[in-house]
């Protein structure tokens, strides 16, 4: 099993092999996670949120 993602993009060039930014571009990057400024961040279920927004 390979390393989860760091948690903060360290910008280091070339890129590491845990970089979320890497692994966001060639798709490696695990389910429910995605990167936002840099930084991992866990996705939020839509429904949830659009019914928490509604009530």
């Amino acid at each position: 099993m390979p390393k989860p993602p760091k948690k903060k993009c360290c910008s280091d060039k070339p890129a590491c092999k845990r970089c979320p930014l890497r692994m966001m571009r060639e798709g490696t990057l695990p389910e429910g996670y995605t990167v936002k400024k840099r930084k991992l961040v866990k996705v939020k279920d839509a429904q949830k949120t659009k019914s928490k927004i509604a009530a």
